[in-house]
């Protein structure tokens, strides 16, 4: 499996981060970015309103993004 990091987390960032989770090929280990709140990724990542609702759950958990039990450093 590969292992990557998202720099930035805007439209495309967890657009990647998504396809990257359904595909289970590509294992994304942190996200880096200093201007989106944690909590509002969360938000972002499980209520797209283009790509629909992300059939999982996602949380935060230790200064982690947390997404179907997996954890991801957030820098």
């Amino acid at each position: 499996m590969v292992k990557v990091r998202v720099n930035r987390f805007g439209c495309i960032g967890h657009l990647i981060t998504r396809d990257a989770f359904n595909s289970g090929k590509v294992d994304i280990v942190a996200i880096n970015d200093p201007f989106i709140d944690l909590t509002y990724m969360v938000y972002m990542f499980q209520c797209d309103p283009t790509h629909s609702k992300l059939n999982g759950t996602v949380k935060v958990e230790n200064g982690k993004l947390v997404i179907n039990g997996k954890p991801i450093s957030i820098f």
